[in-house]
This record gives structure tokens, C-alpha cells and sequence, in this order.
């Protein structure tokens, strides 16, 4: 990883974390989901016009990686209804470079060195480790827990998909749109359809933190995609997570009342 590769994976980590907490002040999960996801839609259509269109090649990845994320949305609101953010999160995110390491060995043929694998190693090691502090004392939650490792499973592997798919894109802004752009329609259709007429009343008190969570969150992962493209997706997805640290330090009784 070269010094301008780490310094967009940790200014990805820093937005990431952003909006994580911008999304976290929002009680209602699925409020603030529909609204980063729609923002999401926007912005993509917006660089659409000035993006190329990714490669023939990129389309299987692209579109399975849009199920995955709307998978991942759905394990998350899930381990936020189930136990508490600050056990559920760093579990989620802590097991997935690791999980990311052994799927880019077998469909990237990536194979970290010692150094890199115990920089791996160690990174999820401290993320656990946040969770398990979080667990002192109290009886471990099963269920939560269950979705959290799903959760993280779910974000290896989107991550090593989108790798191969931004890389055989020949466009990162291009793949960046039209990831957002499909990816962000389900759960706001969802979300329309289940509120029905109060859809707008739910949604105006957050519109502008959420459009601007999306607007991160567009940022934060675009800047991961194009890493993707210029070194390995297991160290990139290890040091990535370094932005779980400050999210986790919120108030954790959120995902209580999601």
C-alpha cells in the first residue's frame, strides 16, 4: 500500500465513521437507512454523466454486490434491534477482514505476508476486544451476537466482490454510481410501501442529516473502491475498520430502540 492508497483508506475510515454516528442519531434504523440509501440514489444519478460506464465484465459483480448490501442492511437493523450498538457493531466489522482475508486468497489470490497478517490479525483482534469489554459482566446475547457475525459476513463479502468487480470496471466513479444507484432503491421501496401516506412526515425532522450521511457515505466508500483498485482488499479492508473505534464509543443503547 502506498502512502496515497493508506491515506484514502483512512480518510474513508475517518467519513465512514461520520456518518455512522450521523446515522446513529437517528433512533428509527429504517428512517435513517432509507434516507442515506435514497441520498445514495441521487448522488450516483448525479455522477452517472460524468462517469464511464463500467465494463460488460463488472456487471455480475456489481449487481451481486447490490443483494449483498441490501442484505447487510437488513442483518444490521437486525443487530441493532437485538443488542446493544456498542456489542453489535465491532463485532460486525471486526470479523470481516479476517473473513475478507481468506476469500481474497481463494478468488483474488491474494495471500497476505507475516506482516500484513498479523497487521490483520491485530486489528480485528481490537475490535473484538471492544465488543467483549462492552460484555463484562452481563450474559451474552445469542441472538445479537448471531446477527453480528452474519452481519460481518455479509460485509466480507461485498467488499471482495466489489474488489473484483471495480477492478474489472475499468471505472471506479463508474462503478461508485451505478453501485449506489441500484443498491439504494429496495429498502427505500420498502420503507415507501410500509409507511405508506406518513412517509414524508417520517422522513422531513432528519432529511437534511440523512441526504448528508448519504453524502459520506458515497465519499467513504467511492475512496475505498478506488484503493481497491491500486492494492490488496485484505489489508484495505483491516485498516478500513480502524473507523469503528470512534463509532463504537456512542451511546449504546441505541440500537435498543431501533
Amino acid at each position: 500500500m502506498t502512502p496515497l492508497v493508506t491515506a484514502a483508506v483512512l480518510l474513508a475510515a475517518v467519513t465512514h465513521a461520520s456518518w455512522n454516528a450521523i446515522a446513529h442519531r437517528i433512533t428509527d434504523k429504517l428512517v435513517g437507512f432509507t434516507l442515506i440509501l435514497a441520498g445514495g440514489v441521487l448522488i450516483g444519478l448525479a455522477l452517472v454523466p460524468f462517469a464511464a460506464l463500467p465494463a460488460a465484465a463488472a456487471w455480475p459483480y456489481l449487481l451481486c454486490s447490490a443483494a449483498i448490501h441490501v442484505v447487510y442492511v437488513v442483518l444490521l437493523m437486525a443487530s441493532f434491534r437485538l443488542g446493544d450498538f456498542g456489542q453489535a457493531y465491532p463485532i460486525a466489522r471486526g470479523t470481516a477482514p479476517l473473513v475478507v482475508t481468506v476469500f481474497a486468497a481463494v478468488f483474488a489470490h491474494e495471500v497476505p505476508d507475516r506482516w500484513a497478517a498479523a497487521g490483520i490479525a491485530l486489528s480485528c483482534a481490537g475490535l473484538t476486544g471492544v465488543a467483549l469489554w462492552g460484555l463484562r459482566g452481563r450474559r451474552p446475547n445469542r441472538a445479537a451476537i448471531g446477527a453480528a457475525l452474519a452481519t460481518g459476513l455479509s460485509i466480507a463479502s461485498y467488499t471482495v466482490v466489489d474488489g473484483l468487480g471495480v477492478r474489472a470496471s475499468g471505472s471506479p466513479l463508474g462503478y461508485t454510481a451505478w453501485l449506489m444507484v441500484v443498491q439504494g432503491v429496495v429498502i427505500p421501496a420498502y420503507a415507501v410501501r410500509r409507511w405508506r401516506g406518513k412517509t414524508v412526515a417520517l422522513l422531513r425532522p432528519f432529511a437534511a442529516l440523512g441526504l448528508f450521511g448519504a453524502f459520506l457515505s458515497v465519499s467513504a466508500y467511492g475512496l475505498v473502491l478506488w484503493a481497491q483498485t491500486r492494492a490488496a482488499l485484505a489489508p484495505i479492508a483491516a485498516l478500513r475498520e480502524s473507523s469503528v473505534k470512534p463509532c463504537s464509543c456512542s451511546n449504546s443503547t441505541a440500537g435498543q430502540r431501533a
